[in-house]
C-alpha cells in the first residue's frame, strides 16, 4: 500500500487550516484516496495519561462506535494504540495503523489510520510516521489557539486550581541535544500547589520543582506567583541564585512570610553536564547510576518567601552519560495510605526498576506505584515526578588526562 508522497502536502494544508480544523483537515486530505485509508482519527491523552480520548467532530455529535454508543477511551496500557503512544513508534494490527503524535520530544497523542483489508507496506507505514510528525508540529503551535485540544483530552471536569496549574506547565515532556526530561502531576484533575518548570537554552537546560504550601485555589495561587517570579528573573539573566532572592522577595512582599513554597531551582550546562542547584525545601533528587540509587546530598535552604533579604547559594555536582535523575516533591516520598508511608525506599526500589524505560514514561511509572500504595484512592497530597536522562559523556577539563 502507497500513500502517495502525503507529508509534504500535509504540512501545507495544516499551515493553511484554521487552529481548531487540523483532524478534518487530515481526513480531507486521506479521503482523497479511499481505497488506501478508510477513515483517519485522532486520539489524545487524558490527564492521568492512563486512557485516550478520541478528537470529537468539530460542532457535531460526539463520535459514534457501530453500536450507536459514544466512541469509547482506550486504555493505554493493553493497546495497539496505547504501545504506539508509550513507544513514539508506529504500531500496526489487523485493522488500523496508529501513528504517535509528537512534538520536540512531547507525546500529543495519536493518529488512527483505518484501511480495508490491513495490507501496509514499509514505505507507507513510513510515510504515515512523517505524517504524524508533521501534524505534531502543527498541532503543539494550535494547541494554545483553540480550546478544542484541550476539552477532549477531559474525562472529568478540572478543579480551578488545576486548570491554573496545567496552564503552568511548559510541557510534558522534552528532548535535546543530550537529554531527555519528563514530567507528571497527580492528581490530575485537582493538583494544587505542586509544579515543575523548565526551559531549554543553547548552553544550559533550566529546570524547577515547586511545593507550594497550602490546597485548592490559594496554593495554586501562590506556585503561580513563585514560578511567575523564577520566569521573570530567568527571562531577564539572573543565576539561580539571583532567581531565587528574587523569587523569594516577590512572594514575602505578597504574603509576608506567612506562606511560602519549597522550591529546587537547577541549571544544567550541557557542555559538561554540571548541575548548579539550589534546594530551597523539599524537594528531592535521585540519581540512578548503573543498577545503583543514591538520594543527591544537598543543603537545605530555606523555603522562598519565608523571609526578607535571602541570600541562595548553588551547589555542584557533576552527571555522567548515562545517568538518571527522578526528581519528586513531598507528595511522592512522604505519602501516606493505610499501609504507611510510601517512603524512600520504596521511591528507590521504583525508581531502579524504571532503568529499561524512556524517560518519557518514568515519571507516570512511579505516580502509578504511588496509586497502588493508595490502594487506588485519590491522593491525599499534590505529586509531582520529573525525570532527566542525560545522554552525553562529560567534556574533560584541561587537567584530566586522555
Amino acid at each position: 500500500m502507497s500513500t502517495h508522497g502525503r507529508a509534504a502536502e500535509v504540512e501545507r494544508a495544516l499551515r493553511l487550516a484554521p487552529a481548531h480544523a487540523l483532524p478534518e483537515t487530515l481526513s480531507a486530505l486521506f479521503r482523497q484516496d479511499p481505497p488506501l485509508i478508510r477513515g483517519v482519527r485522532l486520539l489524545v491523552n487524558d490527564y492521568h495519561s492512563r486512557v485516550l480520548l478520541p478528537v470529537e467532530p468539530y460542532r457535531a455529535a460526539p463520535a459514534r462506535s457501530a453500536g450507536g454508543e459514544p466512541a469509547a477511551p482506550i486504555r493505554i496500557q493493553g493497546s495497539a494504540a496505547g504501545r504506539a503512544f508509550v513507544s513514539r513508534h508506529r504500531v500496526v494490527d489487523s485493522e488500523a495503523a496508529f501513528v504517535p503524535v509528537t512534538a520536540r520530544g512531547e507525546r500529543l497523542g495519536v493518529l488512527e489510520f483505518r484501511s480495508p483489508g490491513g495490507g501496509w507496506d514499509d514505505a507507507a507505514l513510513d510515510e504515515l510516521e512523517e505524517v504524524g510528525a508533521v501534524f505534531g508540529a502543527a498541532l503543539r503551535v494550535a494547541w494554545h489557539q483553540t480550546d478544542r485540544y484541550e476539552r477532549a483530552r477531559r474525562s472529568q471536569r478540572l478543579t480551578l486550581a488545576a486548570e491554573l496549574q496545567w496552564q503552568l506547565l511548559p510541557g510534558h515532556a522534552c528532548t535535546g541535544d543530550g537529554y531527555s526530561l519528563a514530567g507528571h502531576l497527580e492528581p490530575a484533575y485537582s493538583i494544587g500547589g505542586d509544579n515543575f518548570d523548565w526551559s531549554a537554552e543553547h548552553d544550559h537546560l533550566a529546570l524547577t520543582v515547586t511545593n507550594g504550601s497550602g490546597t485548592g485555589i490559594q496554593a495554586a495561587l501562590l506556585t503561580s506567583l513563585t514560578v511567575g517570579a523564577l520566569r521573570n528573573a530567568r527571562r531577564s539573566g539572573a543565576d539561580i541564585g539571583e532567581q531565587a532572592s528574587l523569587a523569594n522577595d516577590m512572594v514575602h512582599v505578597r504574603y509576608g512570610g506567612r506562606e511560602f513554597t519549597e522550591t529546587l531551582v537547577m541549571r544544567i550546562d550541557l557542555a559538561d553536564g554540571t548541575v548548579h542547584v539550589i534546594d530551597a525545601g523539599s524537594p528531592r533528587i535521585l540519581r540512578l547510576r548503573g543498577a545503583e540509587v543514591t538520594r543527591i546530598p544537598l543543603e537545605q535552604q530555606l523555603p522562598l518567601g519565608m523571609f526578607p533579604d535571602t541570600e541562595y547559594r548553588p551547589q555542584r555536582f557533576r552527571l555522567e552519560a548515562g545517568d538518571r535523575l527522578v526528581i519528586v516533591s513531598d507528595g511522592v516520598f512522604s505519602a501516606r495510605s493505610g499501609r504507611g508511608e510510601f517512603g524512600t525506599h520504596a521511591l528507590e526500589q521504583a525508581t531502579r526498576r524504571s532503568g529499561l524505560q524512556d524517560a518519557a514514561e518514568v515519571p507516570l511509572t512511579i505516580v502509578n506505584e504511588l496509586i497502588e500504595h493508595h490502594e487506588g484512592a485519590d491522593l491525599a497530597d499534590d505529586a509531582v515526578v520529573v525525570c532527566l536522562d542525560w545522554h552525553r559523556p562529560a567534556a574533560r577539563t584541561s587537567g584530566e588526562r586522555e
